[in-house]
C-alpha cells in the first residue's frame, strides 16, 4: 500500500484506539452519577432530576465513541458459521465487500448527525424534560462517534484490501 494510505491507518486506529480507552472511562461516570443519585435520594431525600437524563447522555457517547475503538478490535457481532472457516485471504475480501456498505450506512448517518446537530446549534434545541439540558452537545458527541467509526471503516477497507493483495499491514 501506499505511503499516505499507510500513514491514514496509522493515524486513525490511533485516534480511535485512544478516543475508544478515554470512552471507557464513562462507565465509572455514569456509574458515579448514579452512586450520588441514590445516595441523594437515601441520605437526603432529595432526588437528583438530572441524574438519569444525564446518565443517557453519557451511555450514547460511551457507544458511539467506543463503537469505532470496537470495530478496530473486530469486537462487533458477526455470523460465524461459514466466515471462521475462510483463510485470512478470503477473510479479507468478505471484509472488503460488506465494509462497502457499512461505509455507506455511516455516511448516510453522518449526514444525519450533522444536519441534527447544526439544527440544536441554530436553534439552542432543549430537551422536553424539568432539566432541559441543551442537546448540542451530546449530539455534537455522537456525530464525532460516527465520523470516526466512518475513519475507523476505511482504515479497516485499506487493511482488508492490502491483505487481499497479499500485502498485509501490520
Amino acid at each position: 500500500m501506499p505511503g499516505p494510505i499507510r500513514l491514514f491507518v496509522r493515524i486513525v486506529d490511533r485516534i480511535n484506539r485512544a478516543v475508544g480507552r478515554v470512552a471507557m472511562l464513562l462507565l465509572f461516570a455514569m456509574g458515579g452519577v448514579q452512586l450520588a443519585s441514590t445516595f441523594s435520594r437515601l441520605f437526603f431525600g432529595v432526588p437528583i432530576n438530572w441524574a438519569l437524563e444525564m446518565t443517557q447522555f453519557m451511555l450514547a457517547a460511551y457507544f458511539l465513541l467506543g463503537a469505532a475503538y470496537s470495530l478496530q478490535e473486530n469486537a462487533h457481532v458477526r455470523m460465524d458459521l461459514f466466515y471462521s472457516r475462510l483463510s485470512a485471504r478470503q477473510k479479507a475480501i468478505t471484509d472488503a465487500i460488506t465494509i462497502g456498505f457499512v461505509i455507506f450506512y455511516l455516511i448516510v448517518m453522518v449526514r444525519g448527525g450533522w444536519s441534527s446537530t447544526e439544527y440544536a446549534l441554530v436553534y439552542g434545541q432543549k430537551n422536553y424534560s424539568a432539566w432541559a439540558p441543551l442537546m448540542w452537545p451530546v449530539k455534537s458527541l455522537m456525530t464525532l462517534g460516527i465520523i470516526l467509526m466512518l475513519l475507523q471503516a476505511i482504515s479497516n477497507l485499506c487493511k482488508d484490501v492490502a491483505t487481499a493483495m497479499g500485502r498485509p499491514m501490520a
